[in-house]
């Protein structure tokens, strides 16, 4: 269980507690965050809510299938959510986010350790392994986008 335990660690730092490479997470960029900034609209980039659910899109897609379940996510709805209109529509985004996340590193840090190099559902998307390194990967960068997009608010 020893890669199970090192991509779960790898996960808790990008999603949940972890400042090792960026120095914060994203549960902690978004959690405090007033919902009229996760909804600002910064020239044509993506809004804080807009990538909050999207990474989250791909996280609930893959725990449906560690848990068994087929792969239901498509690229194409990964930004398809009712918009934010108040306080409680972001609180219920975020508690979204950070639950999934939980469930996900929890999935992740329990998985055997073959079980990472079987296919992922299907043998056109590469093993488990490949897969969490993938949402670790697009976590990073949205991230980034976050923060960046934080900053350009404040300074607006």
């Amino acid at each position: 269980m020893e890669l199970s335990k090192s991509l779960s660690t790898r996960l808790k730092e990008i999603l949940t507690t972890g400042k090792w490479v960026t120095g914060t997470n994203f549960k902690e960029q978004i959690l405090n965050l007033d919902w009229q900034d996760a909804i600002k609209k910064i020239d044509n980039l993506n809004t804080i809510a807009d990538l909050t659910f999207h990474v989250n899109y791909y996280i609930a897609g893959v725990i449906k299938v560690l848990e068994g379940g087929t792969l239901e996510i498509r690229d194409k709805f990964s930004f398809d959510y009712p918009p934010i209109q108040c306080n409680q529509d972001w609180i219920h985004l975020v508690e979204k986010f950070c639950s999934d996340s939980e469930k996900f590193i929890h999935l992740v840090e329990n998985m055997e350790e073959e079980k990472l190099y079987d296919d992922f559902f299907d043998k056109k998307y590469g093993n488990y392994h490949r897969n969490i390194d993938v949402i670790i990967e697009h976590t990073y960068y949205h991230l980034g986008q976050v923060i960046l997009i934080k900053k350009l608010i404040k300074n607006a």
